[in-house]
């Protein structure tokens, strides 16, 4: 009968210890709390509205109801383009415009790598009176790239020369966030 060497047992046992670290490793990484953070975020996008595809245009008793879909161009420390289906309500009696549906960012945030976010809260109003125009993107909903949800604030600047509604965003985008 062959008895193992001390040096089969050894080798053996040292395979099995490495066998079982990256186990272990993978273990604690997976119980440890993913790790937040927070940056500023500012920058300028151009709604592309000269090329926006009409669906429908519904006529109302105050202006009309429109549904189309749009891109947008987006520079700054949001860096890529936004594709959205919006409803546009005119109301002409009250001069203002609201934007409200869907809209989907494919780009890069503060430099990461690409990410593409979905949006479902947004919400723009115009004062068709005053050419004022504001409102609030919820970057929430991760589709694909790291983990990453931003809040923004937005304020017309005017329009290029195409005729296309320019802005300013600022907010704060969590990495992390899942």
């Amino acid at each position: 009968m062959l008895r193992p060497s001390c040096f089969a047992i050894r080798t053996i046992g040292v395979a099995l210890l490495m066998g079982a670290v990256p186990l272990l490793v993978v273990a604690s990484v997976a119980d440890r709390a993913v790790s937040e953070r927070t940056v500023h975020v500012s920058g300028s996008g151009t709604d592309e509205l000269n090329r926006a595809i009409v669906f429908s245009k519904q006529p109302t008793a105050t202006g009309v109801i429109q549904q189309s879909t749009e891109t947008i161009e987006l520079s700054g420390d949001l860096h890529g383009r936004v594709l959205y289906q919006v409803t546009s309500v005119l109301d002409s009696k009250a001069n203002t415009l609201v934007n409200t549906g869907d809209q989907v960012f494919s780009g890069t945030v503060a430099g990461s790598q690409p990410v593409m976010l979905h949006d479902s809260q947004f919400r723009f109003e115009v004062n068709l009176a005053s050419g004022e125009d504001q409102g609030s993107v919820y970057l929430f909903d991760h589709i694909a790239g790291p983990h990453v949800q931003c809040t923004l604030k937005v304020r017309g600047t005017g329009k290029d020369p195409d005729g296309n509604p320019t802005f300013r965003y600022s907010g704060a985008c969590t990495f992390g966030s899942e």
